[in-house]
């Protein structure tokens, strides 16, 4: 507690009441929420297992829970303490309460690719577009975000398009019921529709948890506000952390004015603001603190830093999107040269993915090592969950998600209604949909055609698993991929012939990567087969080994969203111009304020210094269009930025340049 603030303590001690810590950017959130949560354990009296915490991210999780553990040194109150994502604390309510909701216990999670297919095999079955899928799939979650029934989707839609999904969302919720499986919104709805519709469940959870912590509550949407206040009750035992000028997610239904709600639900509400940044010079502040006060606000607050003024934020303005590129990229190096800072101590934040490409280029030109965040994960890649879930049923038949992913992969005539009567078989039998085919019962509920397809498939699955256990296992995966011609289904459904050959290279290399764990496996323990291998795979994290690759030393690239919660010394916020920051759409729609926050997010991003940069011409469908700078140029503070390239005249600042170059080059030959 001693290294905590007056008004950072002053927010861990408060448990009188329902408690709103207003966090500005690098202002010690977190320090605030660990060092909460152990004040509650050792001097509170209240059990770990009473308490939860709330966030977003899993690697915000694991920090919070790692930070918590150290605080709370061994102290055996602490166990059973939950650190979770929303998501997370939603899925073990399920776990938990399966019964009441009516599923097996092996419930299935679809996820983004699986929700897809299933949408486009109903569009296809109700000969519907199915390249209008990804806006669907869209529409429904939104639909699911703010608490709509497929039923009050269909009465307030409108529009044809409205009209189709609410009929695809109908159709798609009684699929998912059958296959015993939620999507990624259901991990919120559902618990929130099972306490709102059994009080006696709800008042089981609300008795468990007597304590709870949410980060980031200006993200929240409507179906995680209902959570929060359902769990927290009456008591009012809560603190919720945010920050109204940090809320960038509308479009993914965050919703900032929960926090204005706060005190509409919660009276006696106690807000305490954290306007002390740590990360930040005085005039990286500055700015920030003047363009956002452009934006109205319920809670007014201003950052302020002992950290020393700082160097000006430089603006250079270049002539096109190449000459941009070229200098981020000379400018990266310079530093690294010239001033022996490391390349991971730089980051350069764009508002779309597309304007790293030719960064990438002439990253690659000057040999300047990057790390380009965002990118898919090796094992988020389709071929690669294809094979897996081949894997996955070869192991375990019970694992109905991985089974629902390769019954048609490729095509075996096995329509989304067929699934649909094996799942409702299964879940009344509380059996797997692999073992259901078996059974003579399913005969009376399905053609015999249909029926067929199946059986042949789960004979053919049998086949490989007695290869795999009889002979080589590899050999029987590869004659697997054979019999099927997975090759030719790559080839079918790429882009390019590049492009499959290079997903077929992914797919090798997790053979290799299989046979190799395999072999590991087998040095310890010598009965180890393609089971334990197979197994040993899945516990793969992906996230972790990701982490662990950003420890290396590369200029970090990556979008305004995907930089919140992070901090570099150097930044370069590139292409400050009009329908690109503020972008296009929210100019369109009037959403200018949200745009501001994006980039009093990048600002604040910054340690040391600040580079903005934009464009005078850029190039868009083969066309040069000329670009103004953006709007939010003129809204930071004109004595704090060092502007270079409109056509100012500073002979000054020429001959620094100037000079720095020589040096530069100087120190080079050196």
């Amino acid at each position: 507690m001693s290294r905590l603030n007056p008004r950072q303590k002053e927010a861990v001690d408060y448990i009188g009441g329902p408690l709103l810590v207003l966090a500005g950017a690098g202002s010690g959130k977190t320090s605030v929420i660990t060092r909460k949560i152990a004040y509650l354990i050792n001097a509170c009296g209240i059990a770990g297992r009473n308490i939860a915490a709330v966030t977003f991210t899993n690697k915000a999780s694991r920090e919070m829970k790692e930070r918590v553990n150290a605080l709370l040194e061994g102290n055996p109150a602490g166990k059973g303490l939950t650190v979770a994502t929303f998501h997370n604390l939603g899925l073990t309510i399920i776990k938990r309460e399966h019964k009441h909701l009516g599923f097996k216990p092996g419930f299935s999670i679809f996820d983004d690719q699986d929700t897809k297919a299933l949408l486009k095999d109903l569009m296809l079955q109700n000969n519907e577009e199915s390249d209008q899928v990804d806006v669907v799939r869209n529409q429904i979650s939104s639909w699911k975000n703010e608490m709509l029934t497929p039923a009050q989707a269909l009465a307030s839609a409108q529009l044809p398009q409205d009209i189709l999904c609410a009929r695809a969302y109908d159709e798609y919720e009684q699929h998912l019921r059958a296959y015993n499986a939620v999507d990624f919104d259901d991990l919120i709805l559902v618990p929130v529709r099972l306490f709102e519709e059994q009080p006696q469940v709800l008042e089981r959870w609300q008795n468990r948890l007597r304590y709870l912590l949410v980060d980031e509550y200006q993200d929240t949407n409507l179906s995680q506000y209902r959570l929060v206040k359902l769990l927290v009750g009456h008591r009012g035992a809560l603190t919720v952390v945010g920050d109204d000028d940090q809320s960038i997610y509308a479009w993914r239904g965050a919703r900032p004015e929960n926090l204005v709600q706060l005190e509409k639900d919660y009276p006696s509400l106690k807000v305490v603001k954290l306007e002390q940044n740590y990360r930040s010079t005085s005039r990286i502040l500055k700015a920030a603190n003047t363009l956002i006060a452009n934006n109205p606000h319920v809670y007014e607050k201003t950052l302020w830093s002992d950290m020393g003024l700082g160097d000006p934020i430089r603006v250079i303005h270049t002539r096109n999107e190449d000459a941009e590129c070229e200098r981020i990229a000379t400018e990266t190096l310079d530093l690294h040269l010239r001033n022996n800072i490391q390349f991971k101590d730089m980051a350069v934040l764009y508002r779309g993915n597309f304007q790293a490409r030719l960064l990438e280029m002439k990253l690659q030109h000057y040999q300047v090592p990057y790390k380009l965040n965002g990118g898919t994960s090796f094992f988020a890649r389709a071929e690669i969950k294809d094979l897996m879930s081949y894997l996955k049923v070869l192991v375990n038949p019970d694992d109905d998600n991985a089974f629902l992913r390769i019954i048609n992969l490729p095509r075996r005539e096995i329509g989304p209604s067929t699934l649909q009567k094996l799942g409702q078989y299964s879940v009344e039998r509380q059996i797997s949909m692999f073992n259901a085919c078996e059974e003579l019962g399913l005969e009376q509920v399905m053609p015999a055609n249909a029926l067929e397809r199946l059986r042949r498939f789960c004979s053919w699955m049998q086949h490989i698993y007695r290869q795999c256990h009889q002979g080589d296992p590899i050999d029987a995966i590869y004659e697997m991929m054979r019999d099927i011609d997975y090759e030719g289904w790559i080839a079918q459904n790429s882009s390019s012939d590049a492009m499959a050959e290079k997903r077929m290279q992914n797919v090798h290399f997790l053979m290799d990567s299989l046979k190799s764990t395999m072999e590991r496996l087998q040095e310890d323990e010598p009965d180890a087969g393609i089971q334990e291998a197979i197994n040993r795979l899945i516990l793969i994290d992906m996230l972790d080994r990701q982490e662990e690759e950003d420890d290396s030393n590369r200029v970090q690239l990556m979008t305004l969203h995907a930089s919140k919660g992070l901090e570099f010394p150097h930044v370069f916020l590139m292409g400050m111009e009009e329908e690109l920051l503020p972008h296009r759409n929210s100019i369109e729609t009037d959403n200018i304020e949200e745009e501001r926050r994006l980039a009093y997010v990048g600002i604040t991003r910054a340690k040391r210094c600040l580079t903005i940069t934009l464009a005078k011409q850029r190039k868009q469908y083969g066309e040069v269009l000329d670009c103004l700078p953006s709007r939010f140029l003129d809204e930071l503070p004109p004595e704090d930025l060092e502007i270079e390239g409109a056509g100012e005249k500073c002979p000054v600042q020429n001959q620094k340049r100037g000079q720095a170059t020589l040096n530069n080059l100087k120190n080079m030959f050196d």
